[in-house]
Order: C-alpha cells, then structure tokens, then sequence
C-alpha cells in the first residue's frame, strides 16, 4: 500500500487531470477495494461489484480534501459501498448466486431434519459452524429462500405483516425496502442481528431468545428498542 504522503501526492495530481495517477492509485488500492465488495458476497457479479468499488473509490479520489483531517481510506470506504449499494438499490433486483440458493437448500433440508426429530430449530450461529460459512452468508442465503422477504407476510392470524409488528416500522413498499432493511441488518454487529432474527424472522418471544442469549428478559427488552431505533435511523 501507498504511504499516507504517496497517496495525497496522486491525490493532487489526479485532480490536476493525470490520468497515470488515477490509475495506480486505484491500482495500489485494489485490496481496500476488494475488502469492502467482499460485504456483497452473493449479491451480484463479482466483476460488477468490483468496476462499482473502483468507480465510487475514484468518486473518492475527486471528491476528498486533506482540509477534512481523515485518512483517504477513511474517506473511501463509504464512498466505495455507497455506490454498490445504490446500485443495488436502483436495479431493483438481488441477483442471487447459485452457492446461495445451495446453501439456502442445504439449511432448509438440515433444518427440516432436526425438526422430525423434535429438535430445536437451528439459530444462525449453529448454521455457519454446520456449513462452515459466515453467519452474515447464512443470513443472505435464507433471504434467497424467502425467509426474510417474509416480513411482508402474515405472521399472525390477523393477517399482520411480520414488518409491521416492529415499533416505529412502516411495512415494506417493493424489493427497494426489502434491500434497505437487510442491509441495515446486515451492518449490526452479530448480537445485534442474532437478537433480531430471532426475534422477527423466528417468532422467538424475549424470554426464548434471553434464554438463548444468556441474558435477562429485560436486557433482551432493552437491547431490542436501542437496535430498533438504529435500523429505523439507517432506513429513514
């Protein structure tokens, strides 16, 4: 990687129009840029995500100023995911992979087993030791197998859509809402998401998931309003 003086030498030059400089910059940066698109796994083609990541990192490149008192990486990394994640918000559509909808399969059967067995349903951390993925891919998979489309579905006799039971929560409109509000889940550290999920995707009450947390109800209370809180924030 360049040095922090390096870095804002082509920083100046590119925007005096050296295209040279433009180029390594995105050049000695491709391992920044491989590491934020490595977030999209699955979402689309990896070539695509990768010309994305390189079209928001040179954004970043005209757009920074030292004056701001970051580091250009710093900088960058929100500008790379801004620009894959709006476009995947304006195609309307997550391209699903075929390792995702193997695995989403994989689960299905796997927890279809478990089930005929009497057994507890498998939480996300059981599934990424299960399948040796991360609990972010299981995640992801189950999406693709409508497991998380179906906050738009009853959950309730009533016929209540599942998104509408969170506080504070409009129910999704299209695909649009469906993207943003994964990828509000997505960004929640492990906890947090496990929390969720199992609470809004596996109809677990606060004492079944406190239980399954090691907490207390109220803790689960607690914690459960402060994440709800922060997606509504990323989603607004």
């Amino acid at each position: 990687m360049l040095s922090h003086d390096e870095t804002m030498a082509l920083i100046a030059r590119a925007g005096e129009g050296d295209g040279d400089a433009k180029t390594r910059l995105v050049e000695e940066n491709l391992p920044l840029i491989r590491s934020v698109v490595k977030k999209f796994k699955g979402r689309s083609e990896y070539d695509d995500l990768m010309q994305l990541g390189s079209i928001g990192f040179l954004k970043a490149v005209s757009n920074f100023d030292p004056s701001y008192g970051v580091r250009f990486s710093t900088y960058a990394v929100p500008m790379i995911m801004g620009e894959i994640k709006r476009f995947l918000r304006d195609d309307g559509a997550v391209k699903v992979s075929r390792w995702a909808r193997a695995l989403a399969q994989k689960i299905a059967a796997y927890t279809d087993e478990r089930l005929k067995n009497n057994l507890p349903e498998p939480t996300v951390d059981e599934l990424a030791e299960k399948f040796g993925c991360e609990a972010g891919d299981i995640v992801f998979a189950l999406d693709t197998s409508k497991c998380v489309v179906s906050l738009n579905e009853s959950g309730d006799e009533d016929g209540t859509p599942l998104g509408d039971r969170i506080p504070g929560a409009e129910a999704p409109e299209e695909d649009l809402d469906g993207i943003m509000l994964r990828d509000s889940i997505s960004d929640l550290p492990e906890r947090e998401k496990k929390l969720i999920i199992l609470r809004y995707f596996r109809d677990k009450t606060q004492s079944e998931v406190a239980a399954e947390l090691g907490v207390s109800q109220v803790q689960v209370s607690r914690l459960e309003s402060r994440i709800l809180a922060k997606i509504r924030e990323k989603l607004e």
